[in-house]
């Protein structure tokens, strides 16, 4: 069952990649070659074009949520790392943390996008696969509440999304935008 609601989040992704996009940008990783989403191991693996936001873009969904943003440096330059940017990010990423809002009630500050300073990877912050949130009861306790345990301080939602309490803030992985 797992496994099907999985494959039909992806599908539902791939068709919002086809079908809603900002300011026409094409996703690449280099500035011409497509940039494929293949979800986590045990769910279905059809490739994805990721749908790739501006800043702009991105603080206007936010902003549409209620959802808030700060960052140390008081800046969004995504080569700074006390900046949060959010150019480049995953539009699922952003309807990620939308869903987050809108299921848990809970009021959301995000204080990482894809600026430098975080770990590499595929599903990383640079590649828009991640956003750092600050930590409140409220997040906590519907994270914990909410989602499977999966060993130490990690959390996966029923989309198999990843949410990891990382000392004073929540790190959260998007696959898939949480059934929005």
């Amino acid at each position: 069952m797992r496994l099907v609601v999985r494959a039909l989040t992806v599908a539902a992704a791939a068709a919002t990649a086809l079908l809603i996009g900002t300011s026409g940008a094409q996703a690449t990783a280099n500035g011409s070659d497509p940039v494929f989403d293949n979800p986590p191991a045990g769910t279905a693996t059809i490739g994805i074009l990721a749908t790739k936001l501006t800043h702009a873009d991105a603080t206007a969904r936010l902003r549409s949520s209620g959802i808030t943003w700060s960052s140390s440096g008081g800046c969004s330059n995504r080569n700074n790392a006390t900046c949060t940017s959010f150019d480049q990010v995953n539009l699922t990423t952003i309807q990620g943390i939308q869903t987050l809002r809108s299921a848990s009630g809970c009021a959301i500050n995000v204080t990482g996008g894809t600026e430098t300073g975080h770990a590499s990877g595929t599903y990383s912050h640079w590649n828009g696969y991640k956003l750092d949130t600050s930590l409140s009861t409220c997040l906590n306790n519907y994270i914990q509440g909410n989602f499977s345990s999966i060993g130490g301080s990690k959390w996966e939602s029923g989309a198999g999304n990843i949410y990891y309490k990382e000392g004073n803030h929540w790190d959260i992985t998007y696959y898939n935008c949480g059934g929005c």
